[in-house]
């Protein structure tokens, strides 16, 4: 789960991290009566949206009087913002921030993220940060510096100092680094964050450090202890088919190809994608039913595949452990006489009651293709579809 980077500093500031005043707007009027509450005479208009490059892309905007304010907050609310993490259909500014101006003197990059390899909360830094971070990554490497925690101990103020000095930051903001570090690492902790990324964090010339952006993730499998932060999200960034099954505890996620896939367990379902592309064909999502599907939710996972309108072929690879087999053929047969479906569909299925599962779909009367492995059943479709 996603925030909005209004949001996230509510999270940053109730730890003690240090954020610019800022409100959000829905709307003109609310922009104005924002830049008012703010006071002074530059503020900055942002476009609230799921995705880094905002300011590349034209929805960071600085305004240095009332009228102009009014004017860019018309521009970008209600923009279609296209990033590099939009894709080329972009996504449309509901929400803007507006926000005090800073005293911009050198910005620097930091961020938490778990690291399985390590079983550690990797702390990557930088003095590189701003806008272009990813080229800094990708051309400058050695600018990157990464500091692993362990979990059991936290960051020590060891090894925060230790990552103040590897980016450079002056002896005069090292104290003041410690802390902010110590409680941006207590922050991730605290909200069973997946991710916690500021950039840039700014030294202003008083020496003065500040979160100037601020972007979280989090790990959806602990939001139940979380409510607050599950009042945060916002369906209108979301893709409405991954929105609509989860409110049948399906696993899904919009892919680009033309192949529907269901399947029950996640490995199995990305083995399916992988054989897929490997005879020449293009998933068109992931979707694991779980182990507990039943006739119903298969139903309602045909429907959200279908929704799609590139789907030209649905292929279903089923392992009957949990998930019995007769089952899966009681709910393919249900979903293919609600949806009507008219696209080619292939049925590979092996485990629990597979005998009887495959005998209720060769006596359903329906056109579905049978398939004995997870082979056959990608190069029957991938041919079907072509």
């Amino acid at each position: 789960m996603k925030i909005h980077e209004y949001q996230a500093k509510e999270l940053l500031r109730a730890h003690g991290v240090p954020v610019p005043r800022g409100y959000p707007a829905f709307n003109l009027r609310e922009a104005q009566e924002a830049a008012q509450k703010l006071g002074g005479a530059m503020w900055v208009v942002k476009a609230q949206i799921h995705a880094g490059g905002r300011g590349k892309g034209g929805g960071v905007k600085l305004a240095r009087s009332a009228a102009e304010l009014q004017t860019l907050a018309g521009q970008i609310l209600g923009m279609q913002l296209v990033t590099h993490q939009t894709g080329p259909q972009g996504q449309k500014v509901r929400r803007l921030y507006i926000e005090e101006g800073a005293d911009i003197q050198q910005e620097y990059y930091v961020s938490l993220v778990t690291d399985r390899a390590t079983q550690k909360v990797a702390f990557i830094a930088s003095s590189e940060g701003g806008m272009d971070i990813e080229e800094v990554a990708h051309n400058r490497p050695e600018k990157i510096v990464t500091e692993y925690i362990d979990p059991l101990t936290g960051l020590s103020e060891a090894q925060a100092r230790k990552i103040a000095d590897s980016i450079g930051l002056p002896a005069n903001s090292t104290a003041q680094a410690v802390e902010l570090f110590q409680k941006l690492y207590a922050c991730y902790m605290d909200t069973d964050a997946s991710l916690v990324e500021i950039n840039p964090l700014n030294r202003d010339s008083q020496g003065r450090l500040m979160a100037l952006d601020a972007k979280f993730n989090f790990d959806a499998n602990a939001l139940f202890r979380h409510p607050d932060i599950v009042a945060y999200r916002d369906l209108d960034e979301e893709d409405p088919a991954e929105v609509e099954a989860s409110k049948f505890d399906l696993s899904y996620i919009s892919l680009d190809g033309n192949i529907g896939c269901l399947v029950n367990g996640a490995g199995l379902a990305m083995a399916t994608m992988d054989t897929i592309k490997l005879f020449g064909g293009e998933p068109a999502n992931f979707l694991d039913v779980g182990g507990g599907a039943t006739a119903e939710k298969v139903t309602e996972a045909f429907k959200i595949m279908l929704k799609n309108s590139k789907v030209e072929g649905i292929l279903v690879n089923i392992f009957g452990g949990i998930m019995k087999c007769d089952t899966i053929a009681e709910g393919i047969i249900a979903a293919c006489k609600a949806v009507n479906l008219s696209v080619p569909l292939v049925v590979r299925m092996k485990g629990t009651n597979e005998d009887l599962g495959k005998k209720m779909l060769r006596e359903s009367g329906l056109p579905i293709i049978s398939a004995d492995t997870m082979a056959e059943a990608a190069e029957r479709i991938v041919a079907e579809v072509q």
